[in-house]
């Protein structure tokens, strides 16, 4: 691949990181590259909120400076990322995605933005996302985000941009959220890697946390070598978080070995082949296990029957947890200038009786130890991250006034990454084909508690065997917005 702008920017981040250390590229170099298809596709695409031109830029200078004096920091030195706009930034305005917090500036960074500071990342910008990152279906007050595959199509949500951004040759990578979905959905549409640690894993200080007892953060990216750079940066136990573990995090990359030879991967029969699901996502899903079985892997079916109830369970508590934090204030001061999908989820959430709510939290735990146990006599478990192709924008406009078709709809989208949210295990998207429409299809991988580097064996292995992360969308094709 020659070294054009436009190809510096859509190398994985391992590869950037390994030129810029050999000083074959700067980072002033890169960050010029991510800004100027910034500055050309994010006016159509929408992936970022802010943009931090100028900065960015400074910080590379410093970087290149430090760099050429022998004080190379790590993997990350001189890489541009970008972070959902729901993490804190010191000076930098955090928006929500939601026009009540245009004029927000914290004066504090995240800990997991401390984190990649510190190992000389560079941020770029803050990323779109549903108001909140709980509602919208049809509004965004920052502007559509839309598929790079094709811009007529969903980028999946809530962490929109952070799945737009590193599958457009925006940034090296991105911090998403996920509370049952939020990070692998928009994986999943837009083709790139992301990653569901496992909770307790990564810090949530200095990130807007709703879903107090699921919410969690982590990386998207081109790779998943990537992904494991990224992880290694901000894993790690946090005192000002109170749920942030205190287990060592062990060396991610030196588990990418290609090797499947003694793991055992279940494939579990309720998420892989459920009524409904797209006949192109079940045909990817049988040769991805081929491809598994071929790599050495000792492949099993599993039976998760209490899967089924994730959803609504899911809905039951996260929106119970969103509508107790906001209710008093936001929703009451607030209502006419929400989201029409955020006031709705809101309002239901604060209707929910306190005993079903804590019978939701029981049947959490119940689905948490069916996983829990298959996980016992399996390494990780695979099934699709999404059941259908990226849909059309307009359909979901047109599911608005269908309470049925919305249902069905948030069914197959959530009912393969729900299970594994409340599981609290670490979850893995990465792309396995893509439909006839020339839209990603992926992959989902689950292990057990803080096995990351397990799902990350099985993840880089099953990557490099296959062809699909090496290709990216050609936005040289979009012009405009559809009308």
């Amino acid at each position: 691949m020659s070294n054009t702008p436009d190809n510096i920017a859509l190398l994985s981040a391992a590869e950037q990181s390994r030129l810029i250390r050999q000083r074959r590229l700067s980072p002033v170099e890169l960050v010029r590259a991510c800004l100027a298809r910034i500055e050309r596709w994010n006016p159509v695409l929408r992936a970022y909120i802010t943009v931090l031109a100028a900065t960015a830029l400074a910080e590379a200078e410093a970087a290149e400076r430090e760099i050429a004096a022998g004080r190379w920091r790590g993997p990350l030195h001189g890489l541009p990322f970008g972070v959902k706009d729901q993490l804190n930034t010191r000076g930098i305005r955090t928006t929500l995605g939601s026009r009540l917090l245009a004029g927000n500036v914290p004066d504090h960074d995240a800990a997991v933005i401390e984190r990649l500071r510190q190992a000389g990342a560079i941020l770029i910008g803050k990323e779109n996302l549903h108001e909140f990152g709980k509602g919208g279906t049809i509004d965004f007050a920052y502007g559509q985000p839309r598929n790079p595959w094709n811009i007529e199509h969903n980028p999946a949500s809530s962490s929109s941009g952070s799945g737009i951004a590193p599958a457009s040759g925006f940034n090296s990578g991105s911090l998403g959220e996920d509370t049952g979905g939020s990070i692998r959905s928009p994986a999943a549409a837009n083709g790139i890697v992301g990653l569901r640690p496992t909770f307790g894993r990564v810090s949530r200080w200095g990130g807007v946390m709703y879903g107090w007892t699921a919410d969690t953060i982590g990386p998207l990216t081109r790779t998943v070598e990537d992904n494991a750079l990224f992880l290694q940066a901000i894993a790690g136990h946090d005192p000002r978080d109170p749920l942030s573990s205190q287990r060592p995090v062990p060396d991610y990359r030196s588990a990418l070995t290609g090797d499947l030879r003694g793991i055992r991967i279940g494939v579990v029969r309720e998420l892989c082949w459920p009524e409904g699901a797209h006949p192109e996502v079940l045909a990817a899903m049988r040769a991805s296990i081929e491809v598994l079985s071929g790599l050495g892997a000792e492949i099993t079916e599993v039976s998760l029957p209490k899967a089924r109830h994730a959803v609504p369970l899911q809905l039951l508590t996260s929106d119970s947890d969103i509508a107790a934090m906001m209710l008093r204030h936001w929703l009451r001061a607030h209502w006419r200038d929400m989201d029409v999908g955020t006031r709705t989820r809101l309002a239901a959430g604060a209707l929910i009786p306190a005993a079903v709510y804590h019978r939701a939290m029981r049947g959490r735990v119940l689905v948490r130890r069916e996983i829990l146990a298959a996980l016992q006599a399996c390494d990780v478990l695979v099934c699709p991250t999404s059941l259908n192709p990226p849909g059309r924008i307009e359909a979901t406009r047109e599911t608005v006034d269908s309470p049925e078709a919305m249902k069905n709809k948030v069914l197959l989208r959530r009912i393969s990454t729900y299970p594994f949210s409340m599981a609290n295990v670490p979850a893995l998207a990465l792309p396995m084909g893509f439909s006839t429409a020339g839209l990603p299809l992926s992959l989902q991988i689950a292990g057990n508690p803080f096995a990351e580097a397990t799902v990350f064996r099985v993840g880089h292995a099953y990557e490099q065997a296959t062809p699909w992360h090496s290709r990216h969308p050609d936005l040289s094709k979009i012009s405009a917005v559809p009308a």
